[in-house]
């Protein structure tokens, strides 16, 4: 049995009529994962394309995993050596023993000497990045799919783009409840409250960053929450540079000037996927460019089948 005939197959389950039809918005959004939706636009004032929104939005998700994993790296790059320059030997174990991210990390094998490679750097990053990527993907898409059962509509696919850039504009030390209490804030009074996706006039993962800013203030601005490692106090280089112009900008953690490519490659503190422009310009050529190719290849295909669903 093809993966087709079997979601053909459970279909009548969840549609009007079915016993599990106040379900349907989780059969929808699990069946055009694989297959394009059957509905198309109608009407002189929309344009009609070879792509659709879930397919769109899952594109520009993977869009901005340069600047996530760069932004992983650079949490490793810029807590390793904050760790060398407020602890001596033995109190660096103490405080590993203290944090559980820093555990976690070491569990993983991570090395925090001061010549840490690469991969230890991405893997501590890792430690601080995920648990607020699950927490605030599991929070918004239990919101999402509430509304989406209550309004009898589909799951709005949009919410593969708000949850994980909600994740990587906030610092890598936001507590997991805040950041739970920021995309619920984001989801709901941002987004769904005014009808949900094309109603709402706030972006929801902005919208829930500002709440997190002026809620809890000490956990998402200052010197203290950019760094991820317990007790580090630097201020940004855009604080810096406010104070001081550029020649106030320094690596707090290294003692080492910032140079503009040090700006431009994102070797800097700041949120977790702020800091690199050259991996967000690489997000947006591929969100400009790589349609493109998909389009043409699609177009081709429908030219030749002409089919309620098509395979992705």
């Amino acid at each position: 049995m093809g993966l087709k005939h079997l979601i053909e197959k459970l279909e009548p389950h969840f549609t009007h009529g079915g016993k599990l039809e106040k379900y349907y918005p989780l059969y929808e959004a699990a069946a055009t994962i694989f297959y394009t939706p059957g509905q198309v636009t109608r009407g002189a004032a929309h344009v009609r394309d070879a792509i659709d929104l879930k397919r769109m939005m899952i594109l520009v998700w993977f869009a901005v995993f340069p600047a996530m994993f760069w932004g992983m790296y650079n949490v490793g790059l810029q807590t390793i050596p904050a760790l060398h320059k407020l602890y001596g030997a033995e109190q660096l174990q103490q405080a590993i023993a203290n944090n559980w991210h820093y555990s976690v990390a070491q569990w993983l094998g991570v090395s925090f000497s001061a010549d840490a490679g690469w991969l230890s750097m991405m893997t501590l990053g890792a430690v601080f990045f995920l648990p607020i990527y699950i927490t605030v993907f599991i929070v918004g898409g239990f919101w999402e799919v509430l509304f989406a059962i209550v309004r009898k509509h589909e799951i709005n696919e949009g919410f593969f783009v708000t949850s994980i850039l909600f994740a990587l504009i906030v610092p890598p030390t936001l507590p997991l409840w805040q950041a739970a209490l920021g995309i619920s804030f984001g989801v709901v009074i941002a987004k769904e409250i005014f009808g949900g996706t094309g109603r709402n006039f706030l972006n929801p993962a902005l919208a829930g960053r500002a709440f997190l800013f002026f809620a809890y203030p000490a956990q998402i601005s200052g010197d203290l929450v950019w760094t991820a490692a317990d007790g580090f106090s630097g201020a940004t280089p855009l604080s810096q540079w406010a104070s001081g112009g550029g020649e106030a900008l320094v690596n707090v953690a290294t003692g080492v000037p910032v140079s503009w490519m040090d700006a431009f490659l994102g070797n800097i503190p700041g949120s977790i996927g702020e800091v690199s422009t050259l991996m967000i310009f690489i997000g947006g050529a591929i969100i400009l460019f790589w349609p493109r190719r998909v389009l043409a290849h699609r177009r081709r295909g429908n030219d030749r089948h002409d089919r309620h669903r098509h395979p992705v």
